[in-house]
C-alpha cells in the first residue's frame, strides 16, 4: 500500500485472517479476510473472479476464530473499491444496526478502546 493511501485513511485498519464469504447475486466465492476498518476490508483474490465490480457485494465474516462462538458472523454491505496484487478492497458504505455491535466487538479486541471510540463517534 502506498504511503498516500495509508495517510488518507480515516479508520484504523486490522489485520485478520478469517474465512469471508463474498456474494455477489447468485455467486458466492470463499475468501480469506485480509484486513478490516469501520469503513472498508479487504480480502484474497479468488482465482475464479468474474464478479460485476460496479454492482453491490455482501461480505459473510465468520469471526468464530475471533471471539470463541461456533457461528458468529458479520455482515457488511460494500462496493469494491480497487483490485490489486491478489488483493480485493472494498468500501463499506453503511453498517445497519445489528451489524455495528458485531464490527465495534471485532474491532475492539485488536485495537486501542480509545482509537476506536474516536473513529466511532466519527461515524455519527
Amino acid at each position: 500500500m502506498s504511503n498516500t493511501r495509508a495517510e488518507q485513511r480515516q479508520f484504523t485498519r486490522v489485520a485478520l485472517d478469517l474465512p469471508v464469504d463474498v456474494h455477489q447475486g447468485g455467486s458466492i466465492w470463499q475468501q480469506r479476510l485480509i484486513d478490516i476498518s469501520l469503513s472498508g476490508a479487504a480480502t484474497t483474490q479468488p482465482d475464479l473472479w468474474d464478479a460485476q465490480y460496479n454492482e453491490p457485494f455482501t461480505l459473510v465474516i465468520h469471526t468464530s476464530g475471533s471471539r470463541g462462538s461456533e457461528d458468529d458472523e458479520l455482515e457488511l454491505h460494500a462496493y469494491l473499491q480497487h483490485v490489486e496484487a491478489g488483493r480485493l478492497g472494498f468500501a463499506v458504505q453503511h453498517v445497519d444496526r445489528e451489524n455495528i455491535e458485531p464490527l465495534r466487538l471485532l474491532l475492539e479486541a485488536h485495537m486501542d478502546i480509545a482509537t476506536l471510540e474516536a473513529e466511532l463517534a466519527r461515524l455519527e
